[in-house]
């Protein structure tokens, strides 16, 4: 599977809707995600930050991680040069 690059602003935009979509998670939000730095391969972006809303902290935390698994396959972060 080929990843593609995206931008800070399109990649926290489609983590927080990847993260709504989730079962009880129709209230919380992602603000903003960071890049890792020296992350060469993989993953090199975090969501360090959610707000709840009315979800349930159990429920995030599971979306949060089936969020990360599935874009972190299909995208990276495109970081400043």
């Amino acid at each position: 599977m080929t990843r593609a690059g995206k931008n800070l602003a399109e990649l926290t935009r489609l983590a927080d809707e990847a993260l709504r979509s989730q079962p009880g998670c129709e209230t919380a939000s992602v603000p903003g995600l960071h890049g890792l730095p020296d992350v060469r391969e993989g993953r090199n972006w975090e969501i360090p930050n959610v707000v709840l809303g009315d979800s349930l902290i159990s429920d995030v935390d599971r979306a949060v991680i089936t969020v990360h698994h599935r874009l972190g396959r299909k995208f990276y972060l495109l970081m400043d040069q």
